[in-house]
This record gives C-alpha cells, sequence and structure tokens, in this order.
C-alpha cells in the first residue's frame, strides 16, 4: 500500500502524463478498485467489464483530483469509480425491463391505490397474485422492475465534479476508505421520523428484505415498498439540495 505522500507524487506525476505513474497507481490501488466493484457484481455486468469500467473511474479521479486539498485520494476515489458504473448501468441499459412488465406494474399500481382507497390499507402480496393470477414471487419482481438495483447508489451532479452519488455503506477491508457523503447522508437519517429511519436501517444497513421489514412493522410489504422509495426520494433531494 502506498502512502499518502508517494501517492500525491505519483498522481502528479500521471496528471503531468506519465504512463508508467498511472500504471503503478492502478496496479497498487486494484484492491480498493475491487472492493467498490463487488457491490455491483449480479446486476447485469462482467465481472472484467466491471473491473475495466472501475479503472476508467479511477484514472478519471486522477485526472480531477487537487493535490492541494488535504483529502486522502482514496475518499475521492470510490464515488468516482461508483459513478462510473451507474453511468454505465444507466445509460447502456444493463438492467431491461420489457413493456409487457412495465404495463403490469402499472395496472398492480392503479390497483393497489383502489384498494387502498376501498379498504383503507394496501392489498398483500398474494391478493395482488390473485387479482392478476400471477404467483407471488412474480408480483415482487414486477413491483421492483422499475427500481435500480442499488437505491442509494443514485448518482447527482452537484455542478463541479462528475460521478457523486449517495453512499449509504461500503465494504471497508481496503485500508484508507472513508466516503465524502457519509457524515452528509447519516445526518439526513437522522431527521427521518422513527418510522422512516428504522426502514432504512433494516434494509440498507441489516440487509433486510422488504417482506421481513412488512412483518416487523406490521404492515404489507406493498406499503414497505411504497414507503421505501418515498424515503428514498427525500433523502435524494435534501443531499442535494
Amino acid at each position: 500500500m502506498l502512502s499518502q505522500e508517494e501517492t500525491l507524487k505519483l498522481i502528479k506525476r500521471a496528471q503531468s502524463g506519465d504512463l508508467d505513474a498511472k500504471e503503478i497507481l492502478v496496479n497498487e490501488n486494484a484492491p480498493l478498485i475491487k472492493s467498490v466493484i463487488r457491490w455491483f457484481r449480479d446486476k447485469g455486468v462482467e465481472a472484467d467489464d466491471l473491473y475495466q469500467l472501475g479503472c476508467l473511474g479511477f484514472l478519471k479521479a486522477i485526472n480531477n483530483f487537487d493535490c492541494s486539498f488535504s483529502v486522502k485520494f482514496s475518499t475521492y476515489v470510490v464515488p468516482m469509480v461508483v459513478g462510473e458504473i451507474k453511468r454505465f448501468m444507466r445509460d447502456d441499459g444493463a438492467i431491461k425491463v420489457s413493456r409487457a412488465i412495465k404495463s403490469l406494474n402499472i395496472k398492480i399500481t392503479k390497483f393497489t391505490d383502489q384498494f387502498f382507497a376501498l379498504n383503507n390499507r394496501y392489498p398483500t402480496i398474494s391478493e395482488i397474485g390473485q387479482e392478476f393470477k400471477i404467483d407471488e414471487q412474480e408480483v415482487v419482481m414486477v413491483m421492483d422492475s422499475g427500481k435500480m438495483p442499488v437505491s442509494l447508489y443514485t448518482p447527482f451532479d452537484d455542478g463541479e465534479e462528475e460521478g457523486l452519488t449517495i453512499i449509504d455503506r461500503f465494504d471497508d477491508e481496503a485500508e484508507g476508505i472513508n466516503f465524502v457523503d457519509d457524515l452528509a447522508l447519516k445526518t439526513v437519517i437522522e431527521k427521518l421520523g422513527d418510522r422512516d429511519k428504522k426502514i432504512i436501517m433494516l434494509r440498507y444497513f441489516q440487509d433486510k428484505t422488504q417482506s421481513e421489514i412488512a412483518k416487523e412493522l406490521g404492515v404489507s410489504q406493498v406499503q414497505v415498498s411504497r414507503l421505501e422509495n418515498k424515503i428514498l426520494e427525500t433523502l435524494k433531494k435534501k443531499l442535494t439540495s
């Protein structure tokens, strides 16, 4: 592992066009890149392609990093790598949803709204399945079809830095990983209501499924899904405002 001083020297050389310095930086930081990209496995992108995207984001971080700031390079790298991968998944359509599934999702949404208006509660997964004559697993798949796999990694543009994202967590096995938005995110989460905060903590920090959370809260999975979407949208707005 390179020291901060060695890293800064190599960055300055790389920014001056030294290809050997870039290669050393990439090789020395390969564990960090791999630690980040592992959260995107099984999302429709090959492992080799993920690593190449990670390296591309890393090279952009080298080019844009300002050595005059007292910020660790690894802190700057992580959102750049994540942003590059998320941009590829968004723009290149790594996850494609058929027109039939989109149409069914709209119908289910309309049905749940009507059901709530009549019964003052959201329908269960089983009730939705019975209404549309599909099994419960298909109901969940259809309802989740319009969402990105990793909701809190939604990238946003702050007008200054490319690739900045909402980051909730990453593996910290690679030495020196600190997250630029960690404090801001924690502050926003702390301001949520008790129920909303509990949903976020269970879903994204304890890896609970929506069904597990629904049982714990005594509500339907559909209601948890709706609440989660609203909470994430609130977090995004507050972090980008």
